[in-house]
């Protein structure tokens, strides 16, 4: 089941928690089922570049829940492309977003806006297995691959 809006403020998911908000045209903040999310950065994507940005917010995921990043539509009409994640239940920390420029033009992001939307799904039950990988804790700031040394 995709959580509604009441579902997500209950929870304490998000942190720092707005109610729906608008910036330049584009909404933040809660959603009627999910939550828009703003950037921390700001930058210049040229086109075909890739860029890794940090959000605003911080994420503590339930163990009986598991969100998904999608892209909003207002950027992805410009030609900006999200890689969508998984928020393994039980996750923390700040999100890292993998940014694609598709268009064949350059695309400003400023920091503070909105950049992505989060959508949460209760699991049947809570996992016995929550997340406790290496982007557990993520610091504020993009984060890059941590790979793993043979």
């Amino acid at each position: 089941m995709i959580l509604p809006a009441q579902e997500i403020k209950k929870r304490g998911i998000v942190s720092p928690f707005h109610e729906r908000t608008v910036k330049a045209g584009m909404t933040f903040g809660l959603g009627p089922a999910g939550y828009d999310v703003r950037v921390d950065q700001t930058m210049l994507l040229k086109p075909g570049a890739f860029a890794l940005a940090s959000t605003v917010e911080h994420f503590a995921i339930p163990d009986d829940i598991v969100g998904f990043v999608l892209d909003k539509s207002s950027w992805a009409r410009q030609g900006l492309s999200l890689f969508n994640t998984v928020m393994e239940p039980g996750w923390k920390g700040y999100l890292t977003l993998e940014l694609a420029n598709l268009s064949g033009k350059p695309i400003a992001i400023f920091e503070g806006s909105p950049i992505a939307q989060i959508m949460f799904q209760r699991l049947a039950e809570p996992t016995e297995s929550p997340y406790v990988g290496k982007y557990q804790n993520q610091q504020k700031g993009p984060q890059p691959a941590i790979l793993e040394k043979k």
